[in-house]
């Protein structure tokens, strides 16, 4: 029930018509008591730098979600952003502080590393390699590099990207090694495909999985299929596993923290969510 009381968190993006946030997090306020409610928010991309300063003059926002096309735009329009969110070089969570400054992060991939830990993956010390530096490859590079994995492995095959991505790294994290310019999964402890590679049939595998080792740990940021191609490859060879939805679930209590609301875990949000793959 939507009472005068009710804190609003601004979902905002265009189109809205593939928008999941609602469908998660409102069944789980219902659930929780929470006087709090996702509203999904089409702004066009010329509007948008106008709109966001707009909406945070609302006195009951809690805070906003920021998708496409407005996560890169939104780095460079706050006050504060976060080392994950200047890694990656764009940001999908924004909340006002008391004095009225706007601060943001990046969670898509502090929700891929808080599934990988969850399913009993060390992260410390270990080699990674990511395939695909844009916004989610370069989140989840950036929360890897914090979470103290030793060497980053970086492949994309637009090399501006991949190059920038291990530049930022390089000055956030000095001590860890980064190398750009192959997706040869041999000698890896985990290996992410961060591409849209999987979304349609027939799509190229993201690296040859012949070479990945049976006690490597795979992670997708596909979410079309529970199970893409790649995954299924991995998992014949034996490794574990991470699907693309669980990137999704796994970060929505990193952003309830952020936005100071009651968290919760992964598992609940899959049982309350009205979403369908």
């Amino acid at each position: 029930m939507i009472s005068g009381k009710t804190e609003l968190i601004a979902h905002i993006g265009f189109p809205t018509h593939a928008f999941k946030a609602p469908m998660i997090y409102n069944p789980y306020f219902d659930q929780a008591g929470i006087d709090a409610v996702v509203v999904p928010m089409g702004c066009k991309t010329e509007d948008y730098p106008t709109f966001l300063r707009a909406v945070f003059s609302l006195q009951n926002i809690r805070g906003a979600l920021i998708t496409m096309p407005h996560k890169v735009t939104t780095a460079g329009l706050l006050d504060e952003v976060s080392p994950t969110a200047q890694i990656a070089g764009a940001c999908n969570a924004v909340r006002r502080t008391e004095d009225g400054r706007l601060v943001g992060d990046m969670f898509d991939g502090e929700g891929f590393v808080r599934g990988v830990l969850r399913k009993g993956q060390n992260l410390t010390g270990i080699r990674a390699l990511v395939v695909g530096c844009g916004g989610v490859g370069s989140a989840i590079a950036a929360s890897l590099a914090a979470a103290g994995v030793s060497t980053l492995q970086l492949f994309d095959a637009y090399t501006p990207s991949m190059e920038g991505l291990a530049g930022r790294l390089r000055q956030h994290y000095p001590a860890l090694l980064v190398e750009t310019g192959s997706n040869d999964p041999a000698g890896c402890d985990l290996v992410v495909n961060a591409t849209p590679m999987g979304m349609n049939e027939g799509d190229p595998l993201p690296m040859d999985v012949d070479r990945i080792a049976p006690t490597t740990f795979v992670g997708e940021v596909v979410m079309k299929a529970e199970t893409t191609a790649f995954l299924a490859a991995a998992q014949a060879r034996g490794c574990r596993v991470q699907v693309g939805t669980d990137m999704l679930f796994e970060q929505i209590p990193a952003y309830l923290e952020f936005f100071g609301l009651p968290s919760t875990t992964a598992e609940v949000l899959r049982e309350v969510a009205t979403l369908k793959y």
